[in-house]
């Protein structure tokens, strides 16, 4: 069992794209599906598939690098609410990451969306994670 099911998914994204490699396999559920979808709207993964079997299911995410300088597209996967410290940002306070060069995945009650979504929503939520 895994106690932060959050921080596993980004350590195991960071030490695959650390190792080179071109897919990584992450454990099922739906807050993870939502932030790979999210990750791979703003280009930060080439391609996600949700594979389905009798258990959890398993998440396969192509990651993406640059073809020349065989450069990730994430240099950085950052966990900021944590279980024994949850970090909450209400519509007003929403953080900006590298100057807004980043992204700051939140979960909202609009669902799991960017601080920049969140901004035009006018929503606040929990912030997951930044990502750059």
């Amino acid at each position: 069992m895994v106690t932060d099911p959050i921080a596993d998914f980004l350590t195991r994204v960071r030490n695959a794209i650390k190792a080179n490699h071109r897919i990584v396999e992450v454990p099922a559920s739906n807050l993870k599906k939502s932030m790979t979808k999210v990750l791979h709207e703003k280009g930060y993964i080439l391609n996600y598939k949700f594979e389905e079997d009798n258990g959890q299911g398993n998440i396969k995410i192509a990651l993406k690098y640059d073809p020349e300088t065989k450069t990730p597209a994430i240099s950085n996967l950052e966990r900021v609410s944590k279980p024994g410290l949850r970090k909450y940002s209400d519509s007003e306070n929403l953080p900006r990451v590298l100057n807004g060069l980043g992204v700051a995945i939140m979960s909202t009650s609009k669902g799991v969306i960017t601080d920049k979504e969140a901004r035009t929503l006018k929503v606040g939520g929990e912030v997951l994670c930044y990502v750059y």
